[in-house]
């Protein structure tokens, strides 16, 4: 080859090394700063969380044990501005204020409660969209799997825990209260009503309701997703759930442990708080159906629908006694919806 063309080639040969020899500008990086210590799952739900502080008259059912003023959080589900949180915190509300993430002061008004699960609706006053949190499936989670638990505290500071779900099972409690399935959830999140439970990823799997246990070993109760998913619409149509026949509700406290379930108080508005009750009551009984256990004294007592008289059978001084309460619904008793 003539040297004028090797001369040639050598230099097409060169020009893509030295194009590649050509020193690039590094990729720019964040300052420390910057950067968010926030967990991922945290940083993924906290734009929807917000604080709730709650006024109920004085006089309301609901104020005699929750107070008239109280405070939580909720978690936007829906760019209008609806809120999820627990009913027990927003019972009687005639004012309701939210805090955003930014500091916000929002005006919000309650839709609807479900008292069977423990759910509540409400909903933001400002015009959205709002931030929204990702919907899991709560069907998903099974005992030891990694969890976040994520709320406001009375401050509006961000509160939030890297938690393990301990437990998956039926939950009941004293106030005619059952979930067929509840998530136990460790540590516990200091300020827990209504604060987001959400899964590895961020996405919301379910509303923290309760803490229980004794210090330092306290757990939370979280409400499946699930319990609320099929429902929240019904909620922000009709401010409640009407494809579901009213539970019977009397207002009996019960305690339960190994050796059966026991009278232990009474809501103060309830019917059974003048039906004849003592406490200490053995209940034994439940329109002909013996029972052993809490669980069995709600399933039995669920089956009729509100209006429907419930006898209930006691074991007290070494005889039985039955004794009628006619039921009622309660959605009645408390201000469900604004």
């Amino acid at each position: 080859m003539p040297p004028r063309l090797l001369s040639v080639a050598a230099a097409l040969v060169l020009v893509p090394a030295l194009a590649l020899a050509v020193p690039r500008a590094p990729a720019p990086r964040l300052h420390p700063r910057e950067v968010s210590a926030l967990p991922t799952y945290v940083r993924a739900v906290q734009p929807a969380v917000v604080a709730l502080s709650v006024t109920a008259p004085a006089e309301a059912p609901s104020s005699v044990r929750l107070g008239a003023r109280r405070a939580g959080s909720g978690v936007i589900f829906d760019a209008r501005g609806y809120v999820v949180t627990v009913s027990y915190l927003v019972l009687d509300a005639t004012r309701i204020e939210a805090r955003t993430r930014d500091g916000a002061a929002v005006p919000a008004r309650l839709i609807g409660a479900d008292l069977d699960t423990g759910l509540a609706v409400v909903r933001l006053a400002a015009d959205g969209p709002w931030p929204t949190a990702a919907l899991g499936d709560s069907d998903d989670m099974t005992e030891g799997a990694v969890a976040g638990m994520v709320g406001a505290d009375e401050d509006n500071e961000l509160v939030h825990t890297a938690a393990t779900l301990r437990a998956v099972r039926r939950f009941s409690a004293f106030w005619e209260y059952m979930l067929p399935r509840a998530f136990l959830v460790s540590p516990a999140i200091p300020s827990w009503g209504g604060s987001a439970m959400v899964d590895a990823h961020g996405r919301l799997v379910g509303i923290v309701s309760l803490r229980l246990g004794e210090a330092p070993a306290y757990v939370n109760l979280a409400i499946p997703l699930e319990a609320f998913l099929p429902v929240k619409d019904e909620l922000i149509a009709a401010g409640r759930v009407s494809s579901r026949r009213p539970r019977p509700w009397i207002g009996l406290h019960t305690r339960a442990n190994p050796d059966g379930v026991f009278v232990d108080g009474f809501n103060e508005a309830g019917p059974a708080r003048r039906a004849g009750f003592r406490k200490g009551d053995r209940i034994v009984g439940v329109n002909g159906v013996r029972v052993k256990t809490q669980e069995q004294f709600y399933e039995e007592m669920w089956r009729g629908e509100a209006g429907d008289t419930i006898e209930v059978a006691v074991r007290r001084d070494d005889a039985v006694r039955i004794i009628p309460v006619r039921s009622i619904d309660r959605t009645r008793l408390y201000r469900t919806s604004q």
